[in-house]
């Protein structure tokens, strides 16, 4: 590889495309170029030239287009690095520029960059590709993801060779990539592309200049890029300014670096990737993810900020939650300011006049024992044990109920439990009378289970364990009804309580446990289904060869999303009918067999029609909907089932004695 001097024995020169201001795409880069937004302490294009120049380059040459005076006092760079700077009075392109940037030099290798560019590449190595290939230009690829997939961009960086100068015309517009590679390849000449293995941070968007920031951020806590003068916090991927202000009970997730005279106030959280600029406020219980908050920022009390950019002095008002927001000033934040009311008695006498119909209404939907005299004594009693359920169950609402929700939505395995609390509110409706009836007495025994169940909660908060979270729920609601209602009651809704469970998924070392038998399972029996139908068939792991066929029996088809849900329908099927216990039972347990015969169908049915059917459009038609074709034969077996169950187990019937009279004669 090529050193320092053999690089500069090269006369090297280094051409930092600036171009103008960006208007109409981005309100942030219409006010501020791109290479003067700050990382860190300094503007983006200073630490671009003081990487570069690191690597042994020291001549360099900034295209800009007419703002070569605020971008040349923005810097504050070495007087060993010569910087050269270039206004163009009309737009000359990106070739034009480096025709402009060569001037008379000879046999010079010049190396054009963006000025967006946070990690420039290593220098000796990608001249050494350069010299290797043999060619008169190389372009830089570089590698980030997009739509969670691996792609391949241009970075803005390319490395040309003195031959290709011929090619720019000397006056008027030259694209690097509509003008002056077309006309290299009518000339024969060579163009290299290479890729870089990581992403180098070019961005266009606030959004890239995020992501951009957090590869830097990645790069400091590797030890690739170093930060003079910052100190560690705590040991963690946290870089602290020494005059900052940290208060002790603020917490860091790294990587997190704190500028100069920043000030970090009590109990605040913040996680990285994420920098705090200098002299920003973060308020106390403020939380702040994946952000930059540039000079001057404030954030104030209780705020929640996340994947947000806020430029200089941008001010977040106290309790406000943002994400996904570039914040320029005060100004965009107070657009959700409501009018102030102007008569708070009138009011209050027009909300009384509209409501007086709809309580009248309600009252008469209330039970009869709601309106007596001891309801009304004992009402500060029970408004107060709601209180108590409401707190409870909303301390719930993050990060319990919001995961569960997610799991909902998002894995097929478990989205039947999103019906289990609306038919257990439905079974409870259906049995009101009886649960009505029931006598209240609240049970000292409800506030230890209640204790147990926070217990557990706590248990899964600390150690994260995010299953005995979920399952503390449940077993509050169940602590809950005993300790309000009496056992009584408690017996009366147990079985609903226990259907509650259903809506839980199951803890992840038991679904992996579980993954690969039914996955081995479900390739195996419908293997064997398809040779007990004539069909010749191979089998290659959870590949099913069916007449040249291929057909994958995936994770997703082992057949777990149909235990759970079959789990849902046959603990409805328990709850509705009447049976004795030991029959519901039966009809609980087997709601496994069920799902994996029916599983089994599924498979045998879609692997027979993707051999006679050749559109994706309906193999992905049948892949998807076979499950739901399941769900009457399913139901179908649990009616059989319980026809089963009825014959073969009916009582003797008992006859009626006969007397018999002997009459003498």
């Amino acid at each position: 590889m090529l050193n320092n001097q053999s690089l500069k024995k090269q006369t090297i020169k280094a051409v930092i495309l600036v171009g103008s201001k960006d208007f109409g795409r981005c309100p942030l880069a219409s006010r501020l170029h791109r290479a003067l937004w700050p990382v860190v302490d300094k503007p983006l294009l200073q630490l671009l030239i003081e990487n570069i120049s690191t690597q042994g380059i020291d001549n360099f040459v900034i295209c800009c287009q007419g703002d070569s005076g605020e971008i040349r006092g923005s810097l504050n760079i070495s007087d060993n690095v010569e910087i050269e700077f270039l206004d163009e009075s009309l737009p000359r392109g990106s070739g034009g520029c480096i025709l402009d940037a060569a001037g008379d030099g000879n046999d010079e290798l010049l190396f054009v960059f963006s000025a967006s560019m946070f990690i420039p590449p290593d220098i000796s190595t990608m001249a050494d590709i350069h010299r290797n290939a043999g060619s008169d230009m190389t372009i830089i690829f570089s590698r980030k993801f997009e739509s969670g997939k691996l792609v391949d961009e241009t970075s803005g960086f390319y490395i040309c060779g003195d031959s290709i100068l011929k090619h720019i015309p000397q006056a008027g517009y030259c694209d690097i990539k509509e003008d002056l590679i077309p006309k290299l390849v009518q000339a024969g000449k060579t163009i290299h592309a290479a890729k870089m293995p990581n992403y180098i941070g070019s961005f266009r968007s606030w959004r890239d200049y995020l992501a951009g920031t957090a590869d830097f951020l990645e790069n400091v806590r590797t030890g690739r890029i170093n930060l003079p003068g910052y100190d560690r916090f705590d040991s963690q991927d946290v870089w602290v300014w020494p005059a900052a202000k940290v208060d002790s009970s603020a917490r860091f997730f790294g990587p997190v670096i704190i500028a100069e005279g920043a000030q970090i106030s009590e109990d605040t959280v913040i996680f990285g990737p994420t920098i705090i600029g200098p002299n920003v406020v973060v308020g106390a219980g403020a939380f702040v993810a994946d952000s930059i908050l540039w000079e001057g920022a404030q954030v104030g009390v209780d705020c929640e900020i996340r994947r947000c950019l806020l430029c200089y002095d941008a001010v977040v008002k106290e309790g406000k939650e943002t994400e996904d927001s570039l914040l320029i000033c005060e100004k965009a934040l107070l657009a959700d300011k409501k009018p102030v009311v102007s008569s708070l008695e009138n009011n209050k006498v027009r909300l009384q006049s509209l409501a007086r119909p709809a309580l009248g209404w309600i009252k008469e939907l209330l039970p009869e024992y709601v309106q007596t005299e001891r309801f009304r004594k004992q009402a500060p009693l029970w408004l107060g044990a709601a209180v108590l359920v409401l707190a409870i169950f909303w301390s719930y609402r993050e990060p319990t109920l919001a995961d569960l929700w997610t799991i909902w939505n998002r894995s097929d395995e478990y989205s039947s439990g999103m019906l289990v609390p609306l038919i257990a509110i439905y079974i409870v409706w259906l049995r009101r009378k009886n649960i009505l009836a029931c006598q209240t007495r609240p049970s000292i025994w409800g506030l230890f289970a209640l204790a147990g169940a926070q217990a557990l909660r706590f248990f899964g908060l600390f150690f994260m364990y995010a299953s005995a979270e979920r399952l503390s729920l449940v077993l509050t609601v169940a602590a809950l009804v005993l300790l309000l209602f009496g056992w009584k009651l408690f017996r009366q809704v147990s079985s609903v309580l226990a259907f509650l469970l259903l809506m839980l998924p199951l803890p992840n070392r038991l679904q992996t446990a579980l993954t690969l038998p039914l996955q081995n399972w479900a390739t195996s029996s419908a293997v064997f289904c398809l040779e007990a139908l004539g069909y010749e068939v191979t089998r290659v792991g959870n590949v099913i060869n069916l007449a040249g066929t291929m057909v994958a029996v995936v994770e997703a088809c082992n057949g777990l999303r149909m235990v759970t849900a079959f789990f849902v329908i046959s603990g409805l099927v328990v709850l509705l009918v009447q049976r004795k216990w030991w029959e519901k039972l039966v009809i609980l347990a087997s709601a496994v067999p069920i799902a994996l015969i029916c599983n089994t169908l599924r498979l045998v049915i879609t692997a027979i029609f993707f051999t006679v059917i050749d559109s994706k459009r309906w193999e992905g038609f049948f892949h998807d909907y076979g499950g739901l074709a399941m769900m009457p034969l399913a139901l179908g077996i649990v009616v059989l089932e319980l026809w089963l169950l009825s014959n073969l187990t009916t009582e003797p019937k008992i006859e009626d004695e006969q007397t018999l009279v002997y009459v003498k004669k």
